[in-house]
């Protein structure tokens, strides 16, 4: 796939270094020009003009802060149609990380702000640290993700397995607000002091599938 990220921090280096080594073509764009040449050359990726990102891939990433989600979504012309058609994977959490706080519904923010785009909810639960994901194939990390596109979700799917993850769609786009709450349960989980992995039952879901009848 042609990936391209919108975004120059942590997490846009370490998602794009992994999609490179997986095989595909990654563009990455910011606002600042230096932070971007930086950016392409840690990532091995191609330093992408933002009026012309839309146009030159496949999906687009958006992997930057809360406050400056809108700009980053006007910079690549989002709000005058250049992202329609394309696959977005909104990254963004709009939570205050010292409380806890949901600050906003990012996924209906980049939704109504890219006209025509097809939007996905993802990764936003894990920090770049989190991948390459190297242990066994059945203990690997449950990317949820949500989107309102079969084509937008398979896509997503994909980038997601080739950082070691396992993607699990678990609605259509207006499930994105619950996930985005999930951030603030575990921001507020690690201001107490504890392991958010702990928080929440280890439940099997083979055990909860009710039988056919018959």
């Amino acid at each position: 796939m042609n990936v391209g990220i919108l975004g120059t921090g942590n997490l846009a280096r370490a998602l794009g270094r992994l999609w490179v080594d997986a095989g595909h073509s990654v563009l990455v764009t910011g606002r600042d020009p230096a932070h971007v040449a930086e950016a392409a050359e840690k990532i091995g990726a191609v330093p992408a003009e933002s009026a012309d990102l839309g146009s030159r891939v496949d999906v687009v990433v958006v992997a930057v802060a809360w406050s400056g989600l809108v700009e980053a979504l006007t910079l690549v012309g989002a709000d005058r149609g250049a992202l329609a058609g394309t696959t977005v994977v909104d990254c963004t959490n709009p939570v205050d990380y010292a409380t806890g706080e949901v600050l906003g519904p990012a996924a209906e923010l980049v939704a109504r702000t890219a006209t025509g785009a097809r939007v996905v909810k993802a990764l936003h639960l894990f920090a770049g640290a989190s991948w390459p994901w190297t242990g066994p194939a059945e203990q690997a990390p449950v990317v949820a993700i949500c989107g309102d596109d079969p084509e937008a979700l398979d896509r997503t799917s994909t980038l997601v397995e080739d950082l070691g993850g396992r993607a699990g769609v678990v609605g259509g786009l207006g499930a994105a607000r619950q996930l985005e709450e999930a951030a603030g349960f575990v921001m507020r989980v690690v201001g107490s002091g504890h392991n958010p992995r702990f928080a929440v039952p280890d439940v099997d879901p083979a055990l909860l599938r009710v039988p056919a009848a018959g």
